[in-house]
């Protein structure tokens, strides 16, 4: 690991401002393309810059070895699953809403952690990150200019999807600790999640559709960059600077979510949107000082 330069933090805002993209992209694939559609062209498109990497670097894809059962199931958890469920409920929301309350991914993760591995053990200072994390996703839900009654279990879907993430995250660092390459995980992980959602795509009859190249443009921008060309730049942060550097993408995700939003998509940026962000920010921070804090317990008790 090195120091951080001025470039990697130009690679940092650079993921973000991609995977802040995204929701907007998907607002507006969604108006030609059913939410199965965006899936299977994210999965499948998303495989390419991955697929080619993996053959100039000769990394070995083992997605139909012995452990095919793993690699099915967190294409399913970590992308089948959230794909699909954001794409259908952004629909009925606001691109700058889904952005904020995907940002409750590391707040599910710290609770999550804790009862699902050995070194991830949440602690007071966590504890109260993750408290103040989702009082602000709460405060969010009283915003009825944002979510009413039409489109309240919209909301909760895209929460629900976070929490996927979170699973399919868990299952990825089983795979991780087995030795396995992050390249040979992500094309393992993308080839089965294409299978799955391959047959289903067709029950829809996508080729019937007829899309807006708006809609196309979006949806090809989904597939090669959020989905593609961010796993890469990810992989280049974390091989160059390391885990801890790279976790702080999460910060400016929603913040970039809702202001890119406000540019493409003329949405709304109400009080409680602004004051929601600032608490879900907070409670991210409080939580990667508690992350902090127990690596540095841990180091004294060494």
């Amino acid at each position: 690991m090195r120091q951080p330069r001025t470039l990697d933090f130009i690679f940092l805002v650079f993921l973000a401002l991609i995977w802040a993209s995204a929701f907007f992209n998907i607002k507006i694939a969604r108006y030609s393309y059913d939410p199965v559609t965006i899936a299977f062209c994210r999965v499948l498109l998303g495989s390419i810059p991955v697929l080619i990497l993996c053959f100039i670097n000769k990394v070995k894809i083992e997605a139909f070895s012995k452990d095919w059962a793993w690699f099915a199931s967190i294409g399913l958890v970590n992308l089948v699953i959230p794909f699909f469920l954001i794409a259908y409920s952004i629909k009925n929301v606001q691109s700058n809403l889904a952005a904020i309350l995907m940002a409750t991914n590391p707040l599910n993760s710290t609770f999550l952690a804790h009862f699902f591995t050995k070194n991830e053990k949440i602690n007071l200072t966590k504890l109260l990150g993750v408290l103040i994390g989702f009082g602000g996703i709460v405060f969010l839900f009283f915003d009825k200019t944002l979510l009413n009654q039409s489109n309240f279990m919209s909301g909760l879907l895209i929460l629900l999807a976070s929490a996927f993430y979170v699973l399919g995250g868990l299952l990825t660092l089983k795979m991780t600790e087995r030795k396995k390459e992050n390249e040979n995980v992500t094309a393992s992980i993308l080839i089965w999640a294409g299978l799955l959602l391959f047959p289903i795509c067709l029950l829809g009859r996508p080729w019937t559709l007829n899309p807006t190249s708006q809609s196309t443009v979006s949806l090809i921008y989904l597939g090669l960059f959020p989905t593609g060309v961010a796993w890469l730049l990810r992989f280049h942060i974390l091989k160059n600077n390391g885990l801890v550097f790279q976790a702080q993408v999460t910060y400016l995700i929603p913040i970039f979510g809702v202001f890119l939003g406000a540019i493409f998509m003329d949405e709304k940026i109400t009080p409680e949107i602004i004051i929601s962000l600032v608490i879900v920010v907070l409670g991210i921070f409080v939580v990667k000082k508690g992350n902090f804090l127990n690596k540095n317990g841990a180091r004294d008790k060494s």
